[in-house]
């Protein structure tokens, strides 16, 4: 793996001038497990860099190019040769258009200022594409993260590609008996920084107390503050190594900015290094330590009452000094751990290494809870067992159901709520795979925010009605979220359908589930009725609908007609309505064969999820040879019929034959239920879609 660091333009990396994103950069590659993978790229006329592997981007500056243009350039130029698994780049948002079609590479974003005051980050719009086109955005504070989020809505609020890594410092053994009694301040002498209130705190402190003096350690060529005391050691801008030596012989520290400061590099590694620290109740400030003193109101008075309050009062000053070097968690190879967390999980995804054993799966169908128990009986409840049976974690949402419950007057259809509910159960559950089931309300969009936060969950679909001639509404529906993925699965076979052929698409049989389909009705010895038939209007309707026809009426018709001494068992047609739930399964038990007859001409493979609950239950089932589906099933399972005629004469021939029927009935549950059973079914969506070579009996077709 190779990742590159990009530094903003005109940053050192060198200890001679060293700023903030320089340091933590330097502290955390040492610390990191990929540390050898790793180059950082800058631009520096500092002849001493630190000892990371390091690119100086060098250009020639013209008046008609930004310096910044040309360096990003620049790195172009060498990342064309030498691609970057990982590009992580600091503090320029602006960085990002020109790294926008290095797809190969995953990008990173690293935020140490507040990101409303920086370009390419001020505005909604802006923060959102980048929230859409990064893979990983990482604040330093959770302040940082709070002002990037403001006034986004909580799809994007809640991101989890927003994370907040904050900077560090190694720890050291410190001798809190050799402290001296210095009071440090460290930073821009500026208003900004809070100087000129240090200032007016600190000279009264030094006239008062005797044995106290102060260092400031710091510059600031464009604003000019000044204090002057016997006591007050202005040493200018220093070495990093020689602050922390500073702030190792302090008793106090005190950061009095007035402005949000993002972090706080200053009070965190004073904590570090013991000292009792005083901050201003600004920006990250607070959290940059664990024990310390926090004032709200900033003005030297104040300061001055808290830095006295330490100094009369021993104990005190203690408490805190031992407590910052007992509490202090933000350590270098705490932050190094965090940033590897993300680069292994992007290996992880490079590598496409899944290990399919107890995968977490969010299903996503129509389980019927408002139609109150009519259609339990249903495919999405088999799959979903299946998915169970094979010891996954299975989180489900009924999405017709809550559509139904989640309706008001600002969301009509209840689809925004359901698709919100959505991000938010993927971002909480974080699946492994999802899988749809006619989860049409399921909007593109939400898909594609799913799969830009979360690339490595995979995505797939099941459809069980028909596809073609008058059901190409049908096909529209299978095909409107295909493009997001990874695998679909339907009960035609597809090359029936003329799908695209880029598209991964595999036929499934209707599946059977043991706790649901359960009936043995060959064992019935006292069967009322001869021929059993079922159909209805629309399994959510219900009831017939007033005035349709339904052409397999003719059929049933011509079959009655000619054979007056049969006991027809019809439902869903001549006003007699469809039955549901165990009403069918007790009709189905009292009659002695099936006939499975799905709607228009037949086509290959398919039949109605009908055939699962005929033959599954134990039943002789009658299916049309122009389904191909005894490639499936053999004579001795299943009744196939050429024609009209054929049809009728195997009726007549089957009602008469008991053992002939019963033997058939028998046969075709034990190989339905062996070969086409929601295990089986589940597991093969699930090797399809994690692409798993194993051979199940229908996919030879």
């Amino acid at each position: 793996m190779k990742i590159s660091i990009l530094l903003p333009y005109k940053e050192n990396f060198s200890p001679e001038y060293a700023g903030a994103v320089s340091i933590f950069i330097k502290d955390t590659v040492e610390k990191s497990k990929y540390k050898k993978n790793i180059t950082v790229f800058g631009n520096t006329s500092n002849k001493q860099i630190y000892n990371i592997n390091y690119k100086n981007l060098n250009f020639k500056k013209t008046i008609l190019k930004s310096s910044s243009k040309s360096y990003i350039q620049e790195f172009l130029k060498i990342e064309k040769r030498e691609k970057s698994n990982i590009i992580e780049f600091h503090n320029r948002p602006t960085y990002l258009k020109y790294l926008l079609n290095l797809n190969y590479a995953k990008k990173v974003l690293y935020f140490h200022n507040d990101p409303l005051d920086m370009n390419g980050s001020r505005k909604n719009e802006e923060r959102i594409y980048l929230i859409d086109n990064l893979d990983k955005i990482i604040f330093n504070s959770e302040w940082s993260k709070s002002r990037f989020i403001k006034n986004l809505s909580p799809i994007y609020k809640n991101s989890p590609k927003l994370i907040t890594i904050k900077q560090s410092i190694d720890k050291k053994k410190i001798n809190l008996n050799k402290k001296e009694k210095i009071i440090t301040f460290v930073g821009k002498l500026n208003s900004a920084k809070g100087y000129d209130i240090f200032g007016r705190a600190i000279i009264p402190i030094l006239n008062k107390y005797k044995d106290w003096s102060s260092y400031v350690v710091g510059d600031e060529p464009r604003e000019k503050i000044t204090f002057n005391h016997p006591k007050l050691k202005l040493l200018g801008f220093q070495k990093h190594p020689n602050v922390l030596k500073i702030l190792e012989k302090s008793s106090i520290a005190v950061v009095c900015s007035r402005w949000n400061e993002p972090f706080g590099r200053v009070s965190l590694e004073a904590a570090s290094r013991g000292c009792a620290v005083i901050i201003s109740d600004r920006g990250g400030l607070k959290e940059t330590i664990t024990d310390g003193i926090v004032i709200k109101k900033i003005n030297a008075t104040n300061f001055q009452r808290e830095i006295e309050k330490l100094i009369n009062d021993k104990k005190l000053m203690s408490h805190f000094q031992s407590n910052s070097i007992k509490n202090f968690y933000l350590t270098n190879k705490f932050a190094s751990n965090n940033i590897d967390v993300y680069r292994k999980e992007f290996l992880h995804q490079k590598t496409n290494k899944y290990i399919i054993k107890n995968i977490k799966i969010l299903h996503i169908t129509n389980l019927n809870q408002r139609h109150n128990g009519r259609l339990f009986y249903n495919t999405g409840r088999r799959i979903n067992n299946g998915l169970i049976k094979l010891n996954h974690k299975v989180l489900t949402l009924s999405d017709r159901d809550m559509l139904s419950s989640y309706r008001s007057i600002r969301d009509f259809s209840g689809s925004k709520k359901l698709n919100n509910t959505l991000i938010e159960t993927v971002r909480n559950f974080k699946p492994d795979l999802i899988l749809l089931g006619h989860a049409d309300a399921i909007k593109t969009e939400s898909l594609k925010i799913i799969k830009d936060e979360f690339p490595n969950i995979k995505i797939s679909q099941w459809f069980l009605d028909r596809m073609d001639q008058n059901w190409k509404k049908n096909k529209l529906r299978f095909l409107h979220k295909i493009n997001f993925m990874d695998h679909s699965f339907c009960t035609t076979d597809p090359k029936s359908l003329n799908f695209n052929e880029k598209y991964k698409i595999s036929f499934i049989p209707n599946p059977v589930d043991e706790s649901i389909d359960d009936l043995k009705v060959f064992k019935n010895k006292n069967a009322k009725y001869d021929l059993f038939f079922a159909m209805s209007h629309g399994v959510h309707r219900g009831v017939l609908k007033k005035g349709k026809f339904d052409e397999r009426e003719n059929i049933i018709n011509n079959l009655i007609k000619k054979n007056p001494h049969l006991k027809f068992n019809i439902f869903g047609m001549s006003n007699k309505q469809p039955i549901w739930g165990d009403d069918f399964k007790n009709n189905l038990n009292n009659s002695k064969i099936a006939l499975n007859l799905s709607q228009g001409k037949p086509l290959k493979y398919y039949s109605s999820d009908r055939i699962a609950q005929l033959m599954g239950n134990g039943i002789a089932t009658l299916i049309d040879e122009k389904t191909k589906i005894n490639e499936l099933f053999s004579n001795d399972c299943a009744i196939f019929y050429k024609s009209l005629d054929d049809l009728n004469l195997k009726i007549n021939k089957l009602v008469k034959n008991d053992k002939l029927r019963n033997k058939i009935a028998k046969n075709g549950r034990s190989k339905y239920h062996k070969m086409y059973n929601s295990t089986k079914i589940a597991d093969f969506i699930i090797c399809k879609t994690f692409d798993i070579k194993k051979k199940f009996f229908w996919d030879k077709f």
